[in-house]
């Protein structure tokens, strides 16, 4: 029984079950009719996948844990978990993460598989040598609203100008994600700056706490609030004005906790910011969702 508990504090539960709720939300916009068992599959496949890359990201930074209080307590670096069980079990949940994906199609498994790639391979490494990493892990991170657009469609079914699974749509799906996180990053490593540095990551945006790292949360915000209304003019979202409003009143509430981090600089806004992003991008996912079934 212990082992089970430290394997799914190896997955990070919590974390991966946020993930899933987004490739949910993407499945739900995509699909005309969503299928109980194309939800399982994703919600399934997606989950393991995600356990797979949270699994392999704490075995590469196992010693780097033991020097933060906010990770000391994981199994790798307690010793209630070895280096190599722990491999076993983050590539078999993997594999057969994605042959579940598979069964959706095989886009599914394609973006699944970037995603751990990125994420465990760049993100992972890069984090030690420069904040260039927030960028590099927006990707993996933006994959799940994506896929859960993906898995919607029999590709069998449409025009060869789709057969990537991206098209316009998607690409407005990833963009929204990829730039909310942005400042989520940045409030957590503005909280975190003393941890990381014990460990050596280089999370901060120009160095330090300061006006750059607040500026770029500020821009990013922008951008993302510029995409969550570009639906409106893309024909398979097909957002009303009504959920246009409600969509800009709420990208504009999470960048004024952004301009107030910049006007600040303390650990209170930071916070304030960083719960606020929690909130936007599922109610920004659950009004596009809304929309699509005329709730609004």
């Amino acid at each position: 029984m212990h082992k089970i508990k430290y394997f799914s504090q190896l997955i990070k539960f919590r974390l991966s079950a946020t993930v899933v709720f987004s490739a949910i939300m993407g499945y739900l916009l995509g699909s005309n009719e969503a299928f109980f068992s194309e939800l399982c599959y994703l919600t399934i496949g997606g989950f393991l996948v995600t356990g797979c890359a949270n699994a392999l990201n704490q075995i590469w930074e196992r010693n780097y844990d033991k020097l933060m209080q906010r990770t000391c307590d994981r199994p790798l670096p307690k010793k209630k978990l070895n280096v190599t069980e722990s491999l076993i079990f983050a590539f078999l949940i993997g594999i057969i993460g994605l042959i579940i994906l598979y069964q959706l199609n095989k886009y599914c498994t394609y973006y699944g598989f970037l995603s751990i790639v990125f994420y465990v391979l760049f993100y992972t490494p890069l984090k030690r040598i420069s904040p260039f990493s927030i960028f590099i892990g927006a990707i993996p991170g933006a994959i799940p609203f994506l896929l859960g657009w993906v898995a919607a469609f029999d590709f069998t079914l449409v025009s060869s100008d789709q057969s990537t699974g991206f098209g316009i749509a998607g690409g407005v799906l990833f963009a929204i994600q990829f730039f909310w996180q942005f400042p989520h990053f940045i409030a957590i490593a503005w909280l975190q700056d003393d941890e990381y540095k014990k460990a050596g990551f280089k999370m901060m945006i120009g160095g330090e706490k300061g006006k750059k790292a607040a500026m770029v949360a500020i821009i990013c915000s922008i951008f993302m609030i510029i995409c969550s209304v570009t639906p409106y003019y893309v024909q398979e979202l097909g957002m009303t004005k009504v959920s246009i409003i409600i969509m800009l009143i709420l990208g504009f509430w999470f960048t004024y906790k952004s301009i107030l981090l910049y006007k600040n600089l303390d650990d209170y806004s930071a916070k304030k910011l960083m719960l606020s992003s929690f909130v936007y991008l599922p109610l920004m996912q659950i009004i596009l969702v809304l929309t699509k079934y005329n709730v609004f």
